[in-house]
């Protein structure tokens, strides 16, 4: 009766011994993308902000950004700066891809994230957290420090 014990103790521990190397293995392959610099640029009166930040791709593959939201904006939407000629306008894009092995960024007079409808009193200080989406199925919940018009110069 001990042995049969044994056996199955040892097997169960087996078991759990593999199950947990496969899950760490698949959490750190499932790490490809980073944000770094996150901020979002603070606007009175609530009018709309902008977020700024660089994805970085740690993988093999590109990875496209194909989703925004935050329980802190009503709506969060990716917008490119596009000029044309002696003007320039935002528009709306699907997704930013991010290079195998490199890193874009959303920045000031590029891509922004168009955050609008402010859940709560936002101000300079704060941190809104945005969840950033990707096409891997990645989804990465990301703080955002929140700043004034003149810490951003």
């Amino acid at each position: 009766m001990s042995i049969k014990i044994k056996t199955f103790a040892s097997l169960g521990c087996a078991l759990a011994l593999s199950f947990g190397i496969a899950g760490a293995a698949q959490a750190a392959g499932s790490n490809a993308i980073s944000v770094k610099d996150a901020w979002v640029r603070w606007l009175p009166n609530n009018l709309p902000a902008a977020g700024y930040a660089t994805l970085v791709n740690a993988s093999d593959k590109p990875v496209d950004l194909v989703d925004i939201s935050s329980n802190d904006y009503g709506d969060a939407m990716l917008h490119q700066t596009v000029s044309n000629g002696s003007s320039q306008k935002m528009v709306m894009v699907d997704k930013l891809t991010v290079p195998a092995h490199g890193q874009v960024a959303i920045s000031p007079g590029g891509y922004h994230v168009m955050l609008e409808d402010a859940k709560h009193k936002v101000a300079p200080g704060d941190t809104v957290h945005l969840q950033l989406k990707f096409s891997d199925g990645e989804t990465l919940d990301t703080p955002f420090v929140v700043k004034s018009p003149a810490q951003t110069k």
